[in-house]
């Protein structure tokens, strides 16, 4: 419960550990005309995920059905614990693809640095966290945090200002922490640091299972569509390799299509060893309060999405109103386009 990622794990696409690609492996970077027919060898792409959790099931999908596969991805995978460290894999080259929260793209762009980030392909459009609380809360309203201590993520992080976000405009104050590192939450918790948590699955259901929290309301829920996660490259590799990054985008879109098709028993089995020592009737649970959300219910992320993305980090600070940046110079939404198409 307390490791939400194997921090540093590498997983090849069938959820054993992985190795680096060996000598005369084709790789994404440096071959831009790689991808689904036009190479014998698969590519392997570097991915980096930014925390382990069921919140993030078509990529786990994707990977044990073999449908990056299909199209010729070899994907080796690494959990970052955080958007920014994603984001700075990116940047170094140390990852071809990230999964992260676009915000990351915005504060890069506003930077004015060599590179940018642009997101290409949107995974989740809700947040996935929940407010868990230490005692059970009989009909639970958003004023009920009103002086509360809430264990929430580091400052600037999508779940963090979605909260605020929430918060403020339900006309609440609480007290959100924001100094304690994922992998320490829950203890922290436990320990009576706060008396709420805001976690997401299958970390919820693992609590709430246990007796240790029960369930108060969806985060998600309170701000409606958002643009949580989205996978995202440099400008630059989605430049030269515009098929690897479509190939991992038709791969994404199959997951999703095969989560809508089958059961949430189903799913949870095809993800099960991507969660080590997490029951599967529990995987399950996580996937049917997730469905409810429609949480993987469009790849495209809309400008309508991205302006409420925008107005989230202006109220938190993280932006100022005058540096909005334009939907095009962080977003590509031509690969997702192409999907529907």
């Amino acid at each position: 419960m307390l490791s939400l990622a194997g921090c540093g794990t590498v997983n090849s696409t069938t959820g054993s550990t992985g190795t680096p690609a060996s000598p005369g492996t084709n790789t994404a970077t440096g071959n831009s005309s790689s991808g689904s027919g036009s190479s014998s060898q698969p590519i392997t792409v570097r991915y980096s995920e930014v925390i382990r959790s069921v919140f993030y099931a078509p990529a786990y999908v994707a990977m044990s059905e073999g449908f990056f596969k299909q199209h010729g991805l070899n994907v080796q995978m690494v959990t970052s614990e955080g958007s920014n460290t994603g984001a700075a894999a990116l940047l170094s080259g140390s990852a071809d693809i990230a999964l992260v929260g676009p915000e990351t793209s915005v504060y890069i762009y506003n930077q004015h640095g060599s590179q940018t980030l642009k997101v290409f392909d949107q995974l989740t459009n809700t947040d996935g966290s929940f407010i868990l609380s230490k005692n059970k809360m009989n009909n639970f309203t958003w004023k009920d945090l009103q002086g509360q201590s809430i264990i929430s993520w580091r400052p600037g992080s999508s779940p963090q200002m979605v909260l605020n976000y929430d918060l403020k405009k339900k006309g609440v104050q609480a007290n959100v922490i924001t100094n304690i590192g994922p992998s320490a939450m829950v203890g922290a918790f436990e320990s009576g640091k706060a008396n709420f948590i805001q976690v997401y699955e299958p970390v919820a259901s693992q609590l709430i299972q246990s007796g240790k929290a029960y369930y108060d309301a969806s985060v998600g829920q309170a701000i409606g569509t958002y643009p949580e996660t989205a996978f995202e490259a440099t400008s630059s590799y989605i430049k030269s390799h515009p098929q690897v990054i479509q190939d991992w985008t038709d791969a994404i879109y199959q997951a999703t299509q095969y989560i809508d098709t089958h059961s949430a028993n189903q799913v949870a089995t095809a993800i099960a060893p991507y969660f080590t020592g997490t029951p599967t009737s529990l995987i399950a649970s996580s996937i049917q309060r997730y469905q409810k959300l429609h949480a993987w219910d469009g790849q495209i992320l809309t400008k309508s999405a991205f302006n409420t993305l925008q107005q989230v980090l202006i109220q938190n600070g993280t932006e100022k109103a005058n540096q909005k940046v334009n939907y095009s110079d962080v977003i590509d939404p031509s690969f997702a386009q192409n999907v529907k198409k």
